[in-house]
């Protein structure tokens, strides 16, 4: 049906369409009529991070900031649901309009600035959930925190959110919270994951048990940037790296009346840039952690092309508002038959 609803939703505004899509999926849940729309992948089980997810399409990051739609979500058949990026304190975000689609690129940019409720809703949000699957929980610092500090934000989330998440992210690569990505520096990377490896083990201890972090990465990144990471992802044990953000770049939608609007580019223009982020990344972890692929993906065959480049699972986003749920069963279908990544040896390793 979604083919038809589309033109609908392309005519409001890209935020108010977006909500009124999260508020007819709670209605169709509550309702029970869900099911009759939404078409289950078959099960596929992945292990990753010590976790068995039961496919590896995976809903990303920034559809549900808050948890407030987690069942609703469920029902269109992820095999994992990220919600987020929530931070310590609520924030408003960045002044609307703040959202754009570009139809004629199927990409979208977006400058949201972390709106959300704040923590303690998205923990009560979670709670009243009856969802018993796999919930990763994306973690962020507030617009006003100074970046020297950021760390602080961060571990305030881990904290308030560690009980209930499956798996949390550290978002370091949104480009619409001011100097964020320069937690991707090298030092100040070393410093940041010391600070939460540190935290992660106590919590581990206080809870009885671990709960695995992932660090969300942009494509903006330059080869040395990407190896510098990644050493610093194995130097610090940290579980799992997601590949990638939106990106700053207006390559391939030059042209397009809103190209020039601020904010994260996403949807089909950002595919390339991702998956060459994820197989340089491959390259360098060598099967040490595992790498989540997100960016792109509006076919089945884009997912199985994150696979082939080293993801052991993949999320989406701008590829529902272009494709619909129908999506994330085709992903799931091609990744089936998509042959699995073997890492190749290292540049320069005799």
């Amino acid at each position: 049906m979604y083919p038809l609803i589309r033109p609908l939703l392309f005519s409001l505004d890209a935020e108010t369409a977006h909500h009124m899509t999260l508020d007819a999926l709670q209605k169709a849940h509550r309702c029970g009529v869900l099911p009759l729309f939404a078409r289950r992948p078959p099960d596929d089980p992945r292990t990753v991070m010590g976790l068995t997810f039961p496919n590896p399409v995976g809903l990303a990051a920034g559809m549900d900031k808050n948890g407030a739609y987690i069942d609703a979500l469920a029902e269109l058949g992820f095999g994992f649901i990220e919600i987020g990026t929530v931070t310590p304190r609520p924030q408003p975000g960045n002044p609307k309009p703040r959202m754009f689609r570009l139809p004629e690129a199927q990409a979208i940019i977006n400058r949201m600035g972390f709106n959300n409720l704040g923590a303690d809703a998205l923990v009560e949000n979670v709670k009243r959930a009856k969802y018993s699957g796999i919930v990763g929980i994306n973690i962020g610092k507030n617009f006003d925190t100074p970046i020297e500090k950021a760390a602080d934000d961060y571990i305030i989330c881990l904290r308030k959110v560690y009980a209930l998440a499956s798996y949390v992210t550290i978002n370091i690569s949104s480009p619409n919270t001011k100097n964020l990505r320069q937690l991707q520096g090298s030092d100040e990377l070393d410093a940041l994951l010391a600070q939460l490896k540190a935290e992660q083990e106590k919590l581990a201890e206080l809870h009885g048990k671990y709960v695995p972090m992932a660090l969300k990465i942009a494509p903006d990144l330059d080869q040395e940037q990407i190896q510098q990471i990644a050493a610093l992802l194995m130097r610090h044990r940290i579980d799992c790296v997601i590949a990638t953000n939106t990106t700053l770049s207006r390559e391939g939608v030059e042209r397009l009346p809103q190209h020039s609007e601020a904010g994260g580019l996403s949807g089909a223009p950002v595919r390339e840039k991702s998956t060459a982020v994820i197989r340089q990344l491959a390259a360098a972890l060598q099967g040490s952690l595992p790498i989540i692929g997100v960016g792109g993906i509006l076919s089945g065959a884009d997912a199985a092309e994150k696979i082939s480049a080293g993801a052991a699972l993949v999320q989406v986003y701008s590829g529902l508002v272009y494709r619909g749920a129908d999506l994330i069963g085709e992903c799931a279908e091609a990744i089936r038959r998509a042959p699995k990544h073997v890492p190749s040896p290292l540049q320069g390793e005799g």
